[in-house]
């Protein structure tokens, strides 16, 4: 058998695989493909110069050697990961870097940052603004607000607010030739759209709210399309058409008065933004301070209450 040590990504795959006894459930955990898996775990036998799982179609079962390894690796690694935690929590002047969905960041984040900024002075945040799914350790990030249905395999998962929409629309659009004070007036009126195709689900549109509201209004899909929900309220505040976004995010502009809700039925949505982080990183201080900080503001939030939907570990 070889002296050197085996590459870590083989080792990580192997432990992960042989642990939930799926290398497509390691997949999940490690944000991989389970053909690196397969690789890595191949890598590793190459390096012992012997097989650690039998294969099946569609199962897998440690060897008697891959058994006898896997508790030694499992122990290594967690002994790995508190030393790194260990570390990390000496470098108090790292920033704590937080990923967020651009629209929950510039509509309710931001606006909230300095009350966290007054109780935890000595933590410096790094807000980044971004759609792309958060890479913890590669990309050196915190937690994350991510918006989806949820849950998220293999890490701590806890549900914040949910994408109910109501339609929204500038103060002007109550005057005119044609004001919108009922639901039939929208025939009238631009609706503007939000394209969800980042979503998976089903994501509330005109045609349901419509539908519910009991109301035809002709090509109903007409008007601009908007990528993202923040598009969507800048265009609506702008006088720009009648928007279908969520409630909770466009608080304040209706608090200012910069936006109405012209009507109260609400739309619910399977979507909802999600506080999000590798379980292990709760232990560090800067996290969890973040962490229950963000919890109680949304709790004192009037709007961000709603049915909870299942969290996830």
């Amino acid at each position: 058998m070889p002296s050197r040590l085996p590459p870590l990504n083989a080792l990580r795959a192997f432990e992960a695989a042989g642990r939930r006894a799926s290398m497509s459930a390691a997949a999940e955990e490690l944000a991989v493909t389970p053909a690196a898996i397969s690789h890595q775990i191949k890598t590793l036998e190459d390096h012992f110069r012997f097989p650690l799982f039998h294969r099946g179609v569609r199962s897998i079962r440690l060897t008697d050697r891959g058994a006898a390894l896997l508790p030694y690796l499992s122990e290594g690694l967690e002994l790995w990961k508190q030393g790194c935690r260990s570390l990390e929590a000496l470098d108090e002047d790292a920033p704590l870097v937080i990923s967020s969905a651009p629209v929950f960041a510039g509509k309710w984040l931001v606006r909230r940052l300095s009350d966290f900024n007054a109780s935890h002075p000595d933590i410096s945040v790094r807000l980044d603004g971004s759609l792309s799914v958060a890479n913890f350790a590669a990309d050196g990030v915190d937690a994350a607000i991510r918006f989806g249905t949820g849950p998220y395999p293999g890490l701590h998962a806890e549900a914040l607010v949910n994408e109910d929409v109501v339609p929204v629309c500038s103060p002007v659009l109550l005057q005119g030739a044609h004001p919108l004070l009922t639901p039939e007036d929208l025939a009238y009126h631009t609706l503007i759209h939000v394209d969800w195709f980042a979503a998976a689900g089903t994501q509330p549109d005109w045609a349901m709210w419509l539908k519910t509201a009991g109301v035809s209004v002709p090509n109903s899909t007409r008007g601009p399309v908007m990528t993202s929900d923040s598009l969507a309220v800048e265009a609506a505040i702008n006088a720009g058409g009648v928007a279908l976004v969520s409630e909770f995010l466009v608080r304040h502009d209706l608090d200012s008065g910069r936006l109405i809700k012209p009507f109260d039925l609400v739309l619910a949505s399977d979507h909802w933004y999600w506080f999000v982080c590798p379980a292990e990183y709760l232990d560090r201080p800067n996290v969890r301070a973040f962490h229950d900080w963000l919890i109680a503001a949304i709790q004192d939030d009037p709007a961000g209450t709603g049915h909870m939907p299942a969290t996830g570990q």
